[in-house]
């Protein structure tokens, strides 16, 4: 039965999760961190993990470097905060009891500096690992030559033959076989327009990209488009070609935002009804692609957490309160307002978000849970 395979999920997947994430959660604050420092902010802690510490230290600063029993997630608490949602300490003398250090006695560019530090820094991670990956091992050097044409597929309908270079796509330049991957994998049912070099005459097509279903490895499903094209067999294991130090960088913050923009039109697709919500993955979920991508070894694990950078960056900047998107839309109407937002108001919007944070997270967790019994009942 295949949901033995989760007997093993400590090991299996639960660590390589908690790696991943530790990693992810350790440069966010980090980012934090060391923005807050370059504008005199006091930091008072700087936690892995939250509830009882495990160990700890204290640096020459003052500040309290710990990692407590649960891993999922960190903090900074910064001078003058209330709590690690940095919602400002109560006081009927404000102004009198905030030091040099108090992060909320400084300018709001610099609170707001300090609060996108950290998404900045995940998608900074993102792009170096990316980077890594294509000046040290490579990127496909197959070019995009199509080999063969799926019978009834989009591209056979629309007239693409075997031996046709596929040239752009919606006016992009394509270089290599993956990069067609790229640009149809999250456009299915679109319209595409095509640009093909046929024995040096360039042609150019309308094609309605096709759409799969495929298997997620845990009892659900996932969309992809596809033209319904193969490369040469003698290219299909093309060697990796590596780029220069700064066409890497280029191409780790493309692919980077490539993920930014592939998830805004997810969400717009959800907000429309042309995606399932039950696409949504929990913590479970994840776990099981971090779990899979490490045993599928070191490059692929690293590439995971690129991906999952990204997305944390990402969400961080929601406009939800409790998330660095929320404060940083407080800190917009201070600039506007002149003054800060009342600590009654940052104090309900912090509720507020913490219960939309945690609806999103009870729902993934629900399509997990129902993926799982799907497994169990499907046998």
């Amino acid at each position: 039965m295949e949901f033995l395979n989760y007997v093993h999920l400590p090991f299996g997947y639960l660590l390589p999760f908690i790696a991943a994430l530790t990693i992810i959660v350790f440069i966010h604050e980090l980012g934090h961190f060391m923005v807050a420092r370059w504008c005199g902010v006091a930091v008072e802690v700087f936690s892995i993990g939250f509830g009882r510490e495990i160990f700890g230290w204290n640096d020459k600063h003052g500040t309290r470097w710990k990692v407590c029993w649960l891993p999922f997630g960190g903090y900074v608490k910064f001078e003058g905060d209330a709590n690690p949602t940095s919602l400002p300490q109560a006081s009927p003398e404000p102004e009198l009891t905030r030091t040099a250090g108090n992060f909320h006695g400084k300018p709001v560019w610099k609170r707001a500096a300090v609060v996108a530090a950290g998404p900045i820094a995940n998608f900074i991670l993102s792009i170096l690992i990316f980077a890594s990956v294509f000046a040290f091992v490579g990127v496909p050097a197959n070019e995009p030559r199509v080999g063969e044409v799926q019978a009834g597929s989009a591209a056979e309908k629309a007239g693409i033959k075997s031996g046709d270079l596929i040239a752009a796509i919606d006016g992009k330049k394509i270089e290599t076989f993956s990069d067609i991957i790229k640009s149809v994998s999250f456009r299915g049912g679109e319209l595409l327009n095509v640009t093909i070099d046929r024995n040096g005459t360039p042609i150019s097509l309308q094609i309605v990209a096709g759409i799969v279903e495929e298997s997620d490895g845990f009892g659900g499903t996932s969309k992809r488009g596809l033209l319904g094209i193969s490369p040469p067999q003698d290219t299909v294991a093309s060697p990796l070609r590596r780029i220069s130090i700064p066409d890497a960088i280029s191409q780790g913050a493309g692919e980077t935002w490539r993920i930014v923009a592939i998830t805004f039109k997810y969400l717009g697709k959800l907000v429309r009804g042309q995606e399932s919500s039950k696409q949504i993955g929990g913590p479970v979920s994840i776990a099981k692609m971090a779990g899979d991508a490490a045993s599928s070894g070191v490059l692929r694990f690293a590439i995971f957490i690129a991906f999952l950078s990204t997305s944390v960056g990402l969400i961080n900047l929601f406009p939800i309160p409790m998330l660095d998107g929320g404060h940083l839309v407080y800190y917009a109407i201070e600039t506007v307002s002149g003054k800060p937002l009342g600590k009654q108001a940052q104090e309900w919007g912090f509720r507020v978000g913490l219960s939309l944070v945690a609806m999103l997270m009870a729902f993934g967790f629900w399509n997990d849970l129902t993926r799982v019994f799907a497994m169990i009942v499907g046998g």
